[in-house]
């Protein structure tokens, strides 16, 4: 009998059964001396004991403020030290933190407001080139539960200072009366299709979570983690901040938002030992002019992440970085968000063909999406999880919780995937961007890996079009590297006995750029909207 497509994350180390705040704390006492928070570009530099004395003014300060236990406050703002503290000051008073992209324009930003219900907004007057203060004059009288604004150059002096008026006590006494299962923070998902939707995640989901990706790393209080990834996001403020606090280990941030040459400045500079992004941001550090320029050799380890990893890409990390230890991670908002996870010494071909096992104290399970069995080992089909990772609810929308996470508390993630007989992942791709060409199924990420073989390509991002005959036929999107170039023509010869013909791509678009998302993942359902009106203009 074939052995079937499920695993369970058994564990010597049982999960951590306090609040966020608890955790901290304890890692203040044991290292109240070491660096925790660093951004060079704000000058900041705080040790752990400094960073809890800053997030206890910033508590007082949102209690000042009138937010109380179970009121949401938001926060739109790129990567700063002050977003770090009010993330953790929030924890402190029970308030739930709801990260706003800050890529959001008016409707995205009042439909957040509105559908959380925000009473606090903590943000910067601008990001790049939006003016933030003009956006939120816009909506705020459609927003009638927004009592008040902080804007962070403007108000965090004030904010400190009415928290002065608050004792420890009060502090302390809120403290006292929170459960490790309330609902601590609300992350919209991207909304690639219909509305975000607020993933709600409770301490215990996303402190565990942030745990365990660190003990993976086998992080200690001498790490230091350099985090360009946006903190809106679960890789930010999970992967990043809360494996960080949980292990004493510092948190870098190199700057507002991710630029390649910061990175590989500040991982110099600041000794990092850990370097998170997704592929896109590696590759982009490995091809920047500079990168030879930069002393890398104080890396070990971190953290790929939001797309597949090409082999090439993996093994320049590797050597050029020197991140040996590198991981690749899987998973979703919804659940918190790592499900499975390589480990340090695995093999190279199992961090770049995989995502790893599962993760401590979860299960997976691999299933037909039409009738939901568990299918064997081998076969792809629906990624499911369960376990403590799994998000509470979709904020004040039932419907779409029911959607997603059935009786059994299985989430299910809409990811096609395979289990080998060890228990490895490989996620080919979403059910929804599976290409059917004449009732053939193609996956999308196979052909992505053979056109990354080619030496002038730099990315590439394969997609389904509407076509007449067939339905869905194979294009893709790419990038070269600089100076190098090849036309359509030569690179279906280069597929040409590689790769199934039907598997051959129709149609190629070369560009400079994919539409992404903040976080850097590529925004698939935009390519084939902007593909498909092209095509249809030229009459193809």
């Amino acid at each position: 009998m074939n052995k079937l497509s499920y695993e369970h994350g058994s564990s010597e180390m049982p999960l951590l059964g306090e609040t966020i705040t608890e955790r901290l704390r304890r890692t203040v006492e044991l290292f109240p001396d070491r660096e925790a928070l660093v951004v060079p570009y704000q000058n900041y530099r705080a040790t752990y004991q400094e960073f809890w004395n800053q997030i206890e003014e910033i508590a007082k300060g949102l209690l000042a403020f009138g937010v109380k236990r179970g009121d949401r406050v938001g926060i739109w703002s790129p990567n700063r030290h002050e977003w770090v503290i009010v993330q953790f000051a929030t924890t402190r008073i029970g308030a739930i933190l709801v990260n706003v992209n800050p890529a959001y324009k008016a409707s995205e930003l009042k439909f957040a407001l509105r559908q959380s219900e925000i009473s606090l907004l903590i943000m910067s007057k601008n990001f790049r080139k939006t003016n933030y203060f003009e956006i939120i004059q816009e909506v705020r009288k459609s927003c009638i539960h927004l009592k008040q604004i902080v804007i962070l150059d403007r108000d965090w002096q004030a904010l400190i200072e009415a928290g002065k008026r608050i004792s420890t006590q009060e502090v302390e006494d809120i403290e006292a009366t929170l459960q490790f299962d309330d609902p601590i923070n609300i992350q919209y998902t991207s909304g690639t299709t219909g509305f975000p939707k607020g993933a709600t995640l409770t301490h215990h989901n996303i402190l565990n979570n942030g745990y365990f990706i660190g003990e993976r790393l086998h992080y200690t209080e001498k790490d230091r983690v350099c985090i360009p990834v946006p903190f809106y996001h679960c890789f930010g403020m999970v992967l990043g901040n809360l494996a960080c606090i949980t292990h004493g280990s510092a948190m870098i941030i190199p700057g507002e938002a991710f630029e390649a040459e910061t990175v590989l400045k500040t991982v110099q500079d600041e000794k990092c030992t850990s370097l998170y992004g997704v592929p896109l941001m590696f590759i982009a550090e490995l091809e920047h002019p500079n990168f030879e320029k930069y002393d890398m050799s104080s890396l070990r380890t971190g953290i790929m992440a939001g797309a597949s990893c090409p082999e090439k890409a993996m093994r320049e990390v590797q050597e050029k970085m020197n991140m040996t230890d590198v991981a690749i991670c899987y998973g979703m908002t919804e659940t918190s968000p790592v499900s499975t996870q390589t480990f340090v010494d695995d093999q190279l071909d199992k961090r770049v063909s995989t995502v790893g096992r599962v993760h401590p104290h979860q299960e997976i399970k691999i299933i037909d999406p039409t009738s939901g069995k568990i299918v064997p080992r081998g076969e792809s089909g629906e990624f499911c999880t369960r376990g403590y990772s799994v998000m509470l609810k979709y904020w004040n929308n039932e419907e779409a919780t029911n959607a997603v996470i059935d009786d059994a508390g299985w989430m299910h993630t809409g990811d096609v995937a395979s289990m080998d007989d060890d228990g490895y992942v490989t996620i080919t791709g979403r059910i929804k961007d599976m290409i059917i060409r004449g009732g053939e199924n193609i996956s999308p990420f196979e052909i992505e890996e053979y056109l990354h073989t080619h030496e002038a390509i730099s990315e590439v991002y394969v997609i389904g079009v509407p076509d007449y005959k067939y339905g869905e036929v194979v294009m893709a999107w790419i990038k070269f590297k600089e100076d190098k170039s090849v036309s359509e023509d030569e690179l279906r010869e280069y597929c040409k006995g590689q790769i199934a013909t039907y598997k051959i791509p129709k149609y190629f678009k070369f560009t400079k750029e994919f539409p992404t998302t903040v976080t850097g993942k590529i925004r698939k359902i935009e390519m084939r909207e902007i593909s498909s009106r092209e095509l249809e203009l030229v009459g193809r």
